[in-house]
């Protein structure tokens, strides 16, 4: 019989245990790429970034990037994880349309890197910690890039052509693989979204990458099997490829739990495949059998010296490793004295750092976090980018902030001023210097224009002298229309009532 095509979460949940290994690939955020002196900028023009090494050329001989090796050192500690004294490359074989040796060199058996673990937080608030066993942390190069062309869907299925840019292929990877994780139950597609969160807050803080998910720089491939509940065995897995959010992440697994569910209580079998997942249903489709080890067929890489790391080398990069993230998070919140939903809400816009470095700049914590969590994110969320890819500076911001406090600038005022940075006018003083954007503190211009708008409203002026006092608000609007937002309207206000005689 057909199986339904999802089955219901929980009652999934009460069936079947699920059981989740997750990858994920880092691209390391070196100047070249792993085997030869490539440069790894992303975005460069089709097949510009490449040599006879990366193009395997015959002859072309490769050679290992010490960057890349420490990095992935660097990697390896942060994640507990034992360092080898001798580790080497292996090449990796099956049809890489996209890779011009066609294989892959890799890590296999004797990873740089093993048996380590990440304690994560869960991302829903209630403060639990969930310890995820790494097995291993290998350095591999990435494939280059396949474009299909005349499909609908954008893959090979369907398609007319394809394309091949191979820029990326070389550029040096870590991949990063767990233990399986049980017992997780119902909070499976969580606790797979905060272990990748975590990770890529560990992996920016190390340094050793960008972790852009939208640009390929950290992909999560999730692997999910389904087990009777109760039992100790492990079902038949799948892998879905290549999630590039965390939110993807968290929806691939549970998508995957549902299905799989489905399948199984209508007494069909689950096939051992890779899987693809689209964004705008949240489902997953088929792609290929998933091989096992043997059909790599996995063998030394001949032409790469095995890797020996010198234990002083490997300890010195042990004691300059930075402060855990989360260990800095709560540090950081203690000081400013937040709390943990305004905390969250700085973890989620990615704005802890840009925070941090505002208030370095002479900001307090309250007005960092207000701008950036407010007009910044508004503005953020119109042009369609991340918060750091704001065209400002913490530095520019704190300037903004310190001429409100100066009184030099109303909050009005500000936003102008930081729309002209935003647009490349030039730094804050250079935008209040062009624009006019300067508070009109003169006292003699003020009572001018108080005074204008008073003889303006005489109606008006009665009420306040009357004891109206909040129609001096009218008065004030007027006095800020004429000065063009330019006036302090606390200042205007003290002087209508001023001037009129009457008591605030």
């Amino acid at each position: 019989m057909s199986a339904p095509m999802l089955m219901d979460y929980d009652e999934a949940i009460e069936t079947f245990d699920p059981a989740m290994g997750l990858e994920v690939h880092v691209e390391l955020g070196t100047a070249t790429k792993m085997f030869c002196g490539c440069p790894t900028t992303y975005g460069g023009e089709p097949n510009t970034q490449v040599c006879p090494v990366c193009l395997a050329l015959p002859g072309a001989m490769p050679t290992v990037n010490r960057t890349a090796v420490e990095y992935a050192i660097r990697i390896g500690l942060a994640l507990n994880c034992t360092i080898a004294d001798w580790c080497r490359f292996a090449r990796k074989n099956y049809f890489y349309p996209d890779m011009p040796k066609n294989f892959q060199t890799s890590q296999y058996d004797e990873p740089i890197a093993f048996n380590g673990y990440l304690d994560v937080e869960l991302d829903d608030g209630s403060g639990e910690t969930v310890r995820i066993e790494i097995e291993r942390a290998h350095m591999e190069e990435d494939t280059g890039k396949s474009t299909h062309m005349g499909g609908r869907t954008g893959r090979i299925q369907g398609a007319e052509y394809s394309l091949l840019d191979y820029n990326r292929a070389g550029v040096p990877l870590v991949e990063i693989v767990t233990k399986p994780i049980l017992g997780t139950r119902a909070a499976a597609p969580l606790v797979a979204r905060s272990y990748v969160r975590a990770l890529r807050d560990l992996l920016l803080s190390l340094e050793v990458s960008d972790v852009r998910m939208d640009q390929g720089s950290l992909r999560c491939d999730a692997n999910l099997s389904l087990a009777p509940a109760g039992t100790t065995e492990l079902g038949t897995r799948t892998e879905t490829k290549n999630v590039n959010s965390l939110r993807s992440v968290e929806r691939a697994v549970r998508h995957e739990i549902q299905r799989q569910g489905a399948r199984l209580v209508a007494g069909e079998r689950i096939v051992q495949e890779t899987r693809h997942f689209d964004e705008s249903t949240g489902t997953t489709s088929s792609g290929r059998s998933k091989e096992t080890a043997e059909d790599y067929r996995y063998f030394p890489e001949p032409d790469l010296v095995p890797i020996a790391p010198d234990r002083e080398w490997v300890e010195q990069i042990r004691g300059a490793l930075p402060e855990l993230p989360w260990v800095r998070r709560a540090r950081l919140q203690a000081d400013w004295g937040f709390s943990d939903l305004e905390m969250r809400d700085l973890v989620a816009a990615d704005a802890v750092g840009l925070v941090e470095q505002t208030v370095a700049a002479g900001a307090t914590a309250a007005e960092a976090r207000s701008w950036w969590s407010a007009y910044l994110g508004q503005q953020a969320k119109t042009e369609g980018v991340a918060l750091t890819e704001l065209a400002i500076t913490p530095a520019q911001l704190a300037r903004v902030i310190t001429l409100v406090n100066e009184g030099a600038l109303t909050t009005k005022l500000a936003r102008q001023v930081i729309d002209g940075v935003l647009a490349g006018d030039g730094e804050p003083d250079e935008v209040v210097a062009a624009r006019g954007l300067a508070v009109v503190s003169d006292d003699g211009a003020l009572q001018a224009a108080v005074d204008e708008a008073l003889a303006a409203q005489p109606g008006v002026a009665d009420k306040i002298r009357s004891g109206k006092v909040q129609a001096a608000g009218a008065i004030v609007g007027a006095v800020m229309k004429a000065t063009k937002g330019q006036a302090d309207a606390a200042k205007v206000r003290e002087l209508v009532l001023r001037t009129l005689g009457v008591e605030g």
